[in-house]
């Protein structure tokens, strides 16, 4: 019998660790000062915030003055995108966006805007039935790189759980002198994030996501990427992003990536076993059930399905009567509606899309409750068919 709620929704947010907790408190209260101010208690909240810096620096292997903290991924995304085509256009009259169908809204929304609004041409690359981009087809788009502003490929896919082959797409964008700009919001924790590695000139990360704070996230912008400034009004942020810094948050994402990231070797074996256990148990005890995404290049904690003539709102709907948490999709598109434009990409027919399931496994989850799960859902797939 089940006795806690399970939630196995973790790709939308994690719950802040009480240790992270511990490390935002004081500045919302003794230590509140503006780490603008020249005063004491601005310079105690301006110390903090550069060891914050250094810290999230040195987990990426970037220097601090790489790192621009925003407001959230979605607005690290839109910083990219926006500052860097602008940029660009204006030093060498790149004018085309590259990016793909199974984007975040975040991306995508954010360069469909910028073609209609700001003139912008705009390439979507093809993906295969994981999700993955074949190497030939961003090389085949970078065939004219003086006319690329910049190209944005996801490091891990929201819904499907699939990962980019991010350091590949970023040698051939290095090579061809494009700026290259991952969002790796999901990937955040659970992949090695190494900047140089990686090959990137900019990188999106949101705190939530990896056991921290909601309303904080980062962007890494390489030194010497053309870059202007998408929010004005201030100097903050070394004049790249104007607002005073939200020290408590962005105290508390340091602290959560650090730890993360020291977790990372041990917790993602943990968490790839519940994962197989739970695709295994679906594939077997679900009739019509099948994996979407990649069966190999996929995160640790990600489980995604469709099922025959399920309808995902009444299965999420019994699954959370029967105490679990779960999702169809991105939540930052839940109650839009409308065919997942990720699996619409992966080439799954809009009926069977209508049945998607996404379970994203962390920290508390354990064999029981993925037990629980796959005990449940047969029973309750019979139920939403009926």
């Amino acid at each position: 019998m089940q006795q806690r709620p399970i939630y196995l929704d973790h790709a939308a947010t994690t719950p802040v660790r009480p240790t992270v907790l511990e490390a935002m408190l004081p500045f919302f209260t003794e230590a509140y000062g503006n780490p603008s101010s020249i005063h004491s208690t601005g310079r105690g909240a301006s110390v903090a915030l550069q060891k914050a810096r250094q810290m999230l620096a040195d987990l990426l292997g970037a220097r601090p003055s790489e790192i621009i903290f925003t407001g959230c991924g979605t607005e690290s995304d839109n910083a990219a995108l926006r500052g860097i085509a602008a940029a660009r256009r204006a030093a060498t009259g790149a004018n085309r966006i590259i990016t793909t169908p199974i984007e975040h809204k975040a991306i995508l929304q954010t360069a469909e805007a910028l073609r209609d609004h700001h003139g912008f041409a705009l390439t979507l690359l093809p993906v295969d039935g994981d999700g993955r981009v074949p190497i030939e087809a961003m090389a085949d788009a970078l065939a004219a790189p003086d006319e690329v502003a910049i190209v944005s490929v996801m490091a891990a896919n929201n819904e499907v759980g699939t990962i980019e082959p991010i350091a590949e797409l970023g040698a051939l964008c290095r090579a061809a002198g494009v700026p290259f700009h991952t969002d790796a919001v999901q990937a955040g924790g659970k992949l090695d994030l190494t900047v140089s590695a990686l090959q990137v000139d900019a990188m999106s990360l949101g705190a939530h996501k990896f056991y921290g704070p909601k309303g904080v996230g980062l962007l890494y912008l390489r030194a010497g990427t053309p870059f202007h400034a998408y929010m004005t009004g201030g100097s903050h942020e070394g004049g790249r992003r104007a607002g005073t810094e939200n020290v408590p948050l962005i105290v508390g994402m340091a602290k959560a990536l650090e730890l993360a990231e020291a977790e990372r070797a041990t917790e993602g074996p943990r968490l790839r076993a519940l994962r197989d256990r739970l695709i295994g148990g679906m594939l077997e005890g679900v009739d019509g059930a099948a994996l979407t995404g990649s069966a190999v290049h996929r995160l640790d904690n990600h489980a995604s399905f469709v099922i025959d003539g399920a309808d995902a709102e009444g299965m999420l709907i019994a699954l959370d009567l029967a105490g679990v948490a779960a999702s169809s999709g991105s939540a930052c598109a839940s109650g839009a509606n409308r065919p997942s434009h990720v699996l619409d990409a992966l080439g799954i027919p809009p009926a069977q899309a209508a049945g998607a399931l996404r379970f994203s496994l962390g920290a508390a989850t354990t064999v029981e409750d993925i037990d629980y799960v796959v005990g449940e859902l047969p029973r309750i797939v019979e139920r939403v068919r009926a």
